[in-house]
């Protein structure tokens, strides 16, 4: 909920199992809090959950300060459950020591995992978006939650995944997956692509590239194409000026986007800001703001019921004719076949 002036305020639960694995919490997290900065519509509101008010991460760092899970969670939140690993590196310990080995109960983290299961059941309701990295899918699909869902886990991890939730529709190669309220991810760095990917849908593209550049991952990759996004695709480099031209182009694909226009916004000449164009972003200014648009029409065309000529509209084309020409020389798949074979998945 929101009034008129403040942000849109998302209540955020990181729930974190012993023996967390870092990079899941930390990395997603980060995100968000870039995003938070990034932008002021919308607001992460990000809390840390937990069977236990203190853990020891995977590499020997201990983890406190985390509240008791809640009895009731707010409408419209989202809930984070991270992955895990068998054993934590000790504390004050190296890789690989094994004379320096901490011992941990097993069946005490065993109990604190099944606190969470049972949590997940019974406070996962509708209106909840259930987010998990790594190894958290197996607690949730332990809980009964991804049950007829597409889901994904850590490769490893697969046919735990396809044994605990037997009617789950469960991808392998896949980075994440998004299934209604329920989105899945590899887990470790793919936890930053999902919610890269979470950022664009709540806050807006710009919002995502922004978050995304500060924290210098210039590879946000879709999580069912581990190619490059075409909405980051070019924006490996440190340019600020261009940096700004792709921004005002992210937020606006549909836009009569002119050499002359964006050379403005550059603060350069055009024919200056197509020589820096093709020598820091690999691509001319068209090409790029096409590929832009590209991305928006794939989203309509697989996220609407739009005809081709309203898509066209819409992502910035003169004409279904002009959408079309581009389409094919970027996709294998034709723009109908690829809204079929979405709706098939």
């Amino acid at each position: 909920m929101s009034t008129p002036g403040q942000p849109r305020c998302i209540p955020v639960f990181v729930v974190v199992p012993p023996r967390a694995l870092l990079l899941d919490i930390a990395g997603p997290v980060e995100v968000l809090r870039r995003a938070n900065l990034e932008q002021s519509a919308v607001r992460f509101d990000i809390s840390y959950v937990g069977p236990a008010p203190e853990v020891h991460s995977s590499v020997g760092l201990a983890l406190a300060g985390i509240a008791p899970l809640p009895t009731a969670l707010p409408q419209c939140g989202f809930v984070i459950v991270s992955g895990a690993v068998d054993e934590p590196l000790p504390a004050g310990s190296l890789p690989g020591d094994p004379l320096l080995a901490r011992p941990f109960s097993r069946s005490a983290d065993e109990d604190l995992e099944r606190q969470i299961v049972g949590w997940l059941s019974d406070t996962i309701r509708p209106g909840t978006t259930l987010l998990t990295i790594c190894s958290g899918a197996l607690l949730a699909a332990r809980a009964g939650l991804l049950e007829g869902y597409e889901c994904t886990t850590h490769h490893t991890m697969l046919p735990d995944l396809v044994r605990l939730a037997p009617t789950a529709k469960v991808r392998d190669n896949r980075l994440f997956v998004e299934d209604g309220e329920r989105l899945t991810s590899a887990g470790v760095t793919t936890g930053i692509d999902l919610m890269l990917s979470v950022v664009a849908r709540e806050a807006g593209h710009p919002a995502a590239l922004a978050a995304a550049r500060t924290l210098v991952i210039y590879l946000r990759r879709a999580g069912g194409d581990p190619q490059l996004s075409p909405w980051l695709q070019g924006r490996s480099h440190l340019h600020q000026a261009l940096h700004r031209v792709q921004d005002a182009i992210g937020a606006e694909p549909a836009r009569d986007w002119s050499v002359e226009r964006l050379a403005s916004i550059a603060t350069t000449s055009p024919r200056n800001l197509s020589r820096l164009f093709n020598e820091h972003v690999g691509m001319s200014v068209t090409d790029y703001v096409n590929r832009t648009r590209i991305a928006l029409a794939r989203e309509l065309v697989t996220g609407s019921r739009l005809d081709m000529e309203m898509v066209a509209e819409r992502a910035g084309f003169s004409s279904a004719r002009q959408f079309r020409r581009v389409w094919n020389r970027l996709n294998e798949m034709p723009p109908v076949k690829m809204r079929d074979s979405s709706r098939q998945l």
